[in-house]
């Protein structure tokens, strides 16, 4: 594959390939692999796993990583995605973006000559969800079921690509007009709307939410924490799913979609599941650039 925008274009054996080098650089993280190799960081929104897990990966096998960030380019000055593609292709090994709209993602894609990693955009997160399923692969296998509590988004959409790939289930509970859009549900067939967070969660392996507050809906947040209340991720929540793993891509907004009693139980793998953002990556990187 030249590029990773979009899990679904992406077979399961290669999925599975990655995993392999996951598990081979996870082991032995130091290493030469990447030396004289740059990655472009482009960062139209912040991040903290995000930049520091991309920036750390290169180091540690050789490579050097450069942020970009919103000043830091002409593309706010009017110079077009096309022409910043091109551009970078000419200086750089490998493009990483984190950017808001999706098409932008794709249209670096198809304009670069080197590959380009979506960092997220505001319809998928391919990397969450590479990291998402290799810690529970770790954890649990992926002979599972899973409970998704709370309301749509980026890394919901890439959660229920990469584990329709694998025919794993996943039960999601929340607010009518935060369900996953027809048109996601429509690309995969193991997604299933149920009628309560009980019953999502009810012989689930691992219980996954996300923030109730996505970037933009700010004026919306009153409103918002009413509708999904219902939904919180609470111990009593996570009592009818006792051998489940907690998940969450972070950050967390304690007391919010998640309690601090959740979030700090030994259920929870939030942590591991960051660390591995490192560990995936790199091994997309290296996959990319076939070293």
């Amino acid at each position: 594959m030249k590029d990773l925008i979009d899990l679904n274009d992406y077979s399961r054996n290669q999925i599975e390939t990655i995993f392999d080098r996951t598990e081979e650089l996870k082991a032995n993280p130091y290493q030469n692999r990447l030396s004289n190799k740059t990655l472009a960081m482009i960062f139209a929104k912040p991040s903290t796993r995000t930049r520091v897990s991309f920036e750390t990966g290169m180091t540690q096998l050789g490579g050097h990583a450069q942020y970009l960030g919103p000043n830091d380019l002409q593309l706010n000055r009017g110079e077009t995605i096309a022409d910043t593609a091109h551009v970078l292709s000419r200086f750089v090994n490998i493009i990483m973006a984190r950017l808001f709209k999706h098409q932008d993602a794709l249209d670096l894609a198809r304009h670069a000559k080197i590959p380009v990693i979506n960092g997220l955009t505001d319809f998928l997160h391919p990397c969450q969800a590479l990291a998402d399923l290799y810690t529970l692969k770790e954890h649990k296998g992926l002979d599972i079921e899973i409970a998704w509590v709370g309301g749509r988004g980026n890394v919901l959409n890439s959660l229920m690509q990469i584990t329709n790939k694998f025919d794993i289930p996943i039960r999601f509970a929340g607010p009518k007009e935060r369900e996953p859009e027809e048109d996601m549900l429509s690309r995969v067939k193991n997604t299933t709307i149920v009628g309560s967070a009980e019953e999502a969660v009810k012989g689930a392996d691992a219980v996954f939410t996300d923030t109730w507050i996505s970037m933009g809906e700010e004026k919306d947040a009153a409103q918002l924490f009413k509708t999904l209340k219902p939904y919180q991720v609470n111990a009593e929540l996570m009592s009818k799913a006792p051998d489940a793993i907690f998940m969450h891509c972070l950050p967390a907004h304690r007391g919010q979609e998640v309690t601090n009693e959740v979030i700090d139980s030994a259920q929870s793998v939030v942590f591991d599941e960051a660390e591995n953002r490192l560990h995936t990556q790199k091994a997309v990187i290296c996959t990319l650039l076939n070293v």
